[in-house]
C-alpha cells in the first residue's frame, strides 16, 4: 500500500477536526473534533512508522510508541475535558460556546456593568 492513502485519510480527519473545532458552538461537540485531530496525527505517526521501517528492519518502531503516548493523553484530556464541561453545564445550565465567552465578557470592565460595581469591587 502506498503512503499516499492514509496520508490523505489523515488530511481529511485533521480538516473535518479542525472545521468541527472552529464552527461548533457545542463543547462536547469540539473535544470530539479535537479527539478527530487527534486520530489523525496517530494515523500518519503510524503510515510513516511503517514506510520508514521498510527501510531499515531493525528499527524501534518510535511512531507507534508515540501513538500509544497520544492515545494516552488523548485520554486524559477527554477525561478532564469531560469534566469542565460538566461542571460548567450544571453552574449555567449550557454548554454553548458562545454563551459562556459572553457571561466571561460581561464583568464590571465591560460597558454593561451595574453602577457602583467598582466601589464594591475596590471595598472587596
Amino acid at each position: 500500500m502506498h503512503l499516499a492513502y492514509p496520508a490523505v485519510l489523515s488530511a481529511l480527519l485533521f480538516c473535518t477536526g479542525l472545521y468541527g473545532v472552529l464552527a461548533r458552538r457545542n463543547a462536547i461537540l469540539v473535544l470530539m473534533s479535537v479527539e478527530l485531530m487527534l486520530n489523525a496525527v496517530n494515523l500518519n505517526l503510524v503510515a510513516f512508522d511503517v514506510w520508514l521501517s521498510r527501510a531499515a528492519r531493525d528499527t524501534l518502531h518510535s511512531g507507534q510508541a508515540l501513538t500509544l503516548f497520544t492515545i494516552a493523553i488523548a485520554a486524559a484530556e477527554i477525561g478532564i475535558g469531560l469534566a469542565i464541561v460538566l461542571a460548567v453545564y450544571r453552574n449555567r445550565g449550557t454548554s454553548d460556546i458562545d454563551r459562556l465567552r459572553d457571561t466571561a465578557e460581561s464583568t464590571s470592565e465591560g460597558p454593561d456593568a451595574a453602577p457602583g460595581a467598582e466601589k464594591a469591587e475596590a471595598t472587596a
